[in-house]
């Protein structure tokens, strides 16, 4: 089989700051930004990797949704325990120091970890765990 990885998701709750966040602060290019009512699902992904993409989009955008949960997916949001991701780098110490300096909310400076990586956490505008890796 060749399967490969086209789109992940992630929600956002506000979409200009999760767009800063991911334009402006790790270089992600924009691919689509779609509106629907209130609704807005921005596209973005590594430049140079044009078939990966993360789709930033409402957390609850399904109108069978209810308003608890609707309330549960808000206090994971919060919590930060909702939604993460993984990325990847070849310099994690100077990743971190940019998106550290952009005034993002750290959730870990780098450390080596047991598994063979050194890897740093963020989260996001929308209180996504954003962890950013580097293989040792």
């Amino acid at each position: 089989m060749d399967i490969t990885i086209q789109y992940t998701f992630l929600p956002h709750t506000d979409a200009e700051e999760s767009l800063r966040f991911y334009r402006d602060t790790l270089g992600f290019d924009v691919r689509n930004d779609v509106g629907y009512k209130e609704m807005r699902w921005i596209t973005v992904g590594p430049a140079g990797q044009p078939d990966t993409s993360i789709v930033l989009t409402p957390p609850t955008p399904d109108p069978g949704t209810t308003e608890d949960e609707r309330r549960t997916v808000a206090e994971m949001m919060a919590k930060g325990t909702y939604a993460s991701i993984v990325l990847s780098t070849s310099d994690v110490d100077g990743v971190f120091e940019q998106v550290a300096a952009s005034g993002a909310e750290v959730a870990q400076e780098p450390i080596d970890q047991p598994y063979g990586v050194r890897d740093c956490a963020f989260r996001d505008p929308a209180g996504n765990m954003v962890r950013i890796q580097q293989p040792v």
